[in-house]
């Protein structure tokens, strides 16, 4: 294979990769923005913020799953290939969906639907946990050692976009259906459309070629690895892993309150349009992928610490200031999430190549699969839970001071750590 083949199929392997990831995304982002619609057909409860609590609390329980999806599909990214792994993950998103959008309702089959939605979720909890080790994996090896830092970005492109997709599904539904079809069937109309593009996703990562860097690690080794071998090796590489944890904390919390959330804050603490905070929900997101390659740029130039800095140490000065700036007004919504956006780029790109170069590439998709999970499963997905209910007594300056006592802990995370830029993976 000529160079030049060989860096047009690199590339194309990156398309595919992150195609799969914004739609693996998307799937897992409608449950959060269509929520409000949905929750009272799946509990059963005369006050609309217990029922939106209850439904909130399933989407923290799938965010129990991940860490369970980062250790399984680790294993077998580590085992198998990467490619066998972000295939897999991708085909159960979309069987999530697919469950989701035919589910009973609470009227038709009781608390049954309850578990439904919950057993669809758990499914989804655990594709999701094993995407995004995958990818982050994936694309740090087979990136140029000089760009590492922009192609490890790119699962971020994904990320936006996949949210983008769903907020400007969630505008254009809310904008054209009432609020009763919204309830009545609206809601499940994304999730279909998850499952369908599931399939295409499924098809563009069976056409990847596997890692080099993996199937080189694969043959060097004399013999697989007993069970017992691969623990040992994991507990060796814990303090990258609590590096990952570091690194990660800050970062998840304030991408699900301000890229995912803050929307439907708006709508139900300030009483904005719906459809007016979905779209500036989508234009501020648009700001986050704008700004992803440009922070992923900045980490192959001047490393990645600075990067990060640049994130912890400024949402922690900005978490209460852009909380006062949010108001009832969609320019106020528009702005500070756009604000948090650019902030949250820089935490967010630098991360992939971090990971690749802190953990030796036999256990490289499992220890980042487990760390950065957990991660999301502990603080990301209660965030949305946490929030609401500390805003619905009174606290919500609480929640802000939470997210900027996490960054605190991100900076000094950075500050320890060695800068990676440059290194060859191991």
């Amino acid at each position: 294979m000529s160079l030049a083949t060989a860096t047009s199929k690199r590339r194309r392997d990156l398309v595919a990769v992150n195609i799969g990831n914004a739609l693996e995304w998307f799937d897992w982002n409608i449950y959060a923005v269509f929520a409000p619609f949905f929750a009272a057909q799946f509990f059963r409860s005369e006050d609309p913020v217990s029922a939106l609590l209850a439904t909130l609390a399933v989407f923290a329980a799938g965010f129990l799953m991940r860490p369970v999806g980062g250790w399984l599909f680790g294993r077998i990214a580590d085992r198998r290939g990467r490619r066998f792994s972000l295939t897999l993950a991708i085909t159960l998103a979309a069987a999530g969906s697919l469950v989701i959008a035919v589910a009973p309702t609470f009227d038709s089959a009781g608390v049954l639907a309850s578990f439904v939605l919950l057993a669809a979720r758990l499914l989804q909890g655990l594709s999701h946990g094993g995407e995004t080790g995958s990818a982050f994996t994936y694309l740090a090896e087979v990136a140029p050692e000089h760009r590492r830092g922009l192609w490890a970005a790119t699962p971020w492109l994904g990320v936006g976009l996949g949210s983008l997709m769903a907020t400007g599904l969630g505008a254009l539904l809310t904008g054209v259906l009432s609020d009763e079809a919204m309830a009545a069937y609206g809601w499940r109309i994304p999730f279909l459309v998850g499952a369908a593009l599931g399939l295409y996703a499924l098809y563009i990562r069976l056409t990847m070629a596997e890692s080099e860097v993996y199937e080189r690690a694969r043959d060097d080794s004399s013999s697989a690895a007993t069970e017992r071998g691969s623990f040992k090796e994991l507990w060796r590489e814990r303090a990258g892993a609590l590096r990952i944890v570091g690194l990660t904390v800050s970062g998840v919390v304030a991408f699900y309150t301000w890229i995912i959330f803050a929307p439907g804050y708006a709508s139900s603490e300030y009483g904005m349009d719906s459809t007016t905070a979905l779209i500036a929900g989508v234009c501020a997101q648009a700001v986050f992928i704008a700004a992803i390659p440009f922070m992923g740029l900045a980490s192959d130039r001047w490393g990645r610490r600075p990067v990060q800095l640049v994130f912890a140490v400024g949402f922690a000065l900005a978490a209460f200031p852009l909380e006062w700036l949010l108001g009832p007004r969609p320019l106020n919504l528009f702005l500070t999430m756009a604000a948090a956006a650019v902030l949250l780029a820089a935490n967010c790109a630098p991360l992939g190549a971090v990971f690749a170069e802190l953990v030796p590439t036999r256990q490289r998709a499992t220890v980042i699969g487990i760390a950065y999970a957990t991660s999301a499963a502990v603080l990301g997905g209660t965030a949305p839970y946490l929030n609401t209910w500390l805003a619905s007594i009174g606290l919500h300056w609480v929640f802000v001071g939470y997210i900027s006592v996490l960054c605190v802990i991100t900076a000094v995370v950075v500050l320890f750590m060695p800068e990676t830029r440059g290194r060859t993976l191991r």
